[in-house]
């Protein structure tokens, strides 16, 4: 083992801030991420021989005061801090205070967000001594052996860092080709964290969230993390890479009721999902588990998921517009979400259905298009909410050289209270027209008769169903019935 020490830090901020989801916030479901990339980066530099710290201060409640202690127990040479679009400015103070108490160590950010601006992150202060630009898995162990050695100019690919006062880039680093070569995650979560502080509603509670490919071939306008981090190239582990964690899952979670494939999307290659569906089957592993889909799949695929577990997928069905389909670029169809839709009730999959308002070209009309879509698709569950947008996306730039971003500081993109806020507007709506029509919209689903007697019989009738709504109703409920917590 390497004297070398290495602290993995998701920083403190509002409590339960869930800073690796797609849109960071505090969620109205009670949702919480696992810091999924920050622990790959530690399982990695832990298998290299580095000692290594994980903290996730949010989940765990951390306080500052008592982040800073356990630095400085721990006394690592390299911290590695995970960020966020909202979080920026808390997590790069924060890295003062790091400093303050710890100088001689070297900071580097990394996330989405400084993947997009890294001279703006670097710029915050100079406790930051570097950025990540993409995957940094093996940026941060060549940078840990570079530290190691003493030297202070770096070759270290894919990263920006500061050096007698000015940014050096170096150059870019290629996505992994082989995720195999990558250690599993799970092991890290056992070490590091507690399951039970994590939570996702389209999964049983308490889970255990993987990956299991990385990077996304479709061209969704607002979706941030193909564009700023994994990039468009498809990478997928193997089969049985996938199969081993997920047994050692059952064998060390015991606790643990599913696993959530957190992959931009899980059913992206057909013959791989119902290979990984059969390798669960024949080796026996007992669980039930979640996925992110698009409404493209087929019957029979979905038909082997379900006898191997699959309880719900998470679909972004998006808008009941054609015309706002097409210029996200989802490239689907209504038609393709009413035929998935139908398959997957035949096939006894529930499912979790993503719709957004807010695109270029947004109107009422649209909108109510979307919400009698919904209706009519009549999954197990919704959400509706008004676009995010992030720094390094084609939405982004798009509302930004149109002047339709209501603000530049980005702790902003959350309201007080942490949840998601909305800053943009389109060239007919304003940011109060499509929270109100989330909040409403919410409400004309959920509060159907027809809809609540139907989960009302899901409760009664399945105790790990009735675990996993009370769970969610506990935060849920609240903003259903008030809306969400912005002047509107």
């Amino acid at each position: 083992m390497k004297k070398f020490r290495i602290t993995f830090l998701n920083p403190p901020y509002l409590e339960k801030f869930s800073r690796s989801q797609r849109s960071p916030a505090v969620t109205k479901s009670g949702t919480l991420y696992f810091p999924m990339w920050l622990a790959a980066a530690c399982a990695l530099a832990d298998r290299e021989g580095f000692t290594v710290d994980l903290i996730d201060a949010p989940a765990a409640g951390t306080s500052r005061q008592d982040v800073v202690m356990r630095l400085k127990q721990f006394a690592p040479a390299l911290i590695v801090v995970d960020t966020s679009t909202p979080s920026i400015q808390n997590d790069a103070e924060f890295c003062k205070e790091i400093k303050a108490a710890l100088p001689k160590c070297f900071i580097i950010l990394v996330g989405t967000h400084v993947s997009a601006m890294p001279e703006e992150c670097l710029n915050l202060n100079d406790s930051i001594d570097a950025v990540a630009i993409g995957e940094y898995d093996n940026s941060i162990v060549d940078l840990a052996n570079t530290l190691m050695a003493g030297v202070t100019q770096f070759s270290v690919t894919g990263i920006a860092y500061r050096h007698k006062g000015k940014f050096i880039f170096t150059e870019s680093r290629l996505p992994l080709e082989d995720l195999d070569q990558l250690p599993h995650v799970s092991p890290m979560y056992k070490r590091f964290l507690n399951i039970e502080h994590y939570f996702n509603p389209n999964a049983l509670y308490p889970m255990v969230t993987i990956t299991t490919t990385r990077g996304c071939p479709h061209e969704c306008v607002f979706c941030v993390y193909p564009q700023t981090v994994m990039g468009h190239k498809l990478r997928m582990r193997s089969v049985e890479n996938v199969l081993d964690e997920m047994q050692y899952i059952v064998e060390n979670f015991p606790n643990a009721r599913a696993v959530f494939f957190e992959d931009d999307t899980f059913t992206i290659s057909k013959k791989r999902c119902v290979e990984i569906s059969e390798g669960i089957i024949a080796r026996g592993i007992n669980i039930s588990w979640t996925a992110n889909a698009r409404a493209s799949l087929d019957y029979e695929t979905m038909r082997k998921m379900k006898e191997a577990g699959c309880r719900c997928m998470c679909v972004g069905f998006e808008s009941g517009s054609q015309e706002m389909l097409d210029s996200m670029k989802k490239k689907i169809t209504i038609e393709q979400s009413k035929a998935f839709m139908e398959d997957a009730r035949r096939a006894g999959i529930l499912i979790h259905g993503c719709f957004m308002v807010g695109f270029p070209g947004e109107t009422q009309k649209t909108m109510n298009e979307t919400l009698s879509l919904a209706k009519k698709l009549n999954p197990d569950t919704v959400q509706f909410y008004p676009m995010m947008i992030y720094p390094g996306t084609e939405a982004f730039k798009w509302f930004d050289e149109r002047g339709y971003i209501s603000t530049d500081d980005f702790s902003k993109w959350l309201t007080p209270g942490g949840l998601h806020n909305t800053v943009i507007r389109t060239e007919s709506l304003t940011s109060a027209e499509l929270v109100r029509f989330c909040d409403n919209a919410r409400r004309k689903f959920y509060l159907r008769p027809d809809y609540m007697f139907y989960k009302l019989r899901q409760v009664l009738n399945d105790p790990e169903e009735r675990k996993r709504t009370v769970k969610s109703a506990r935060t849920f409920l609240k903003y259903l019935i008030k809306g969400s917590d912005i002047s509107n």
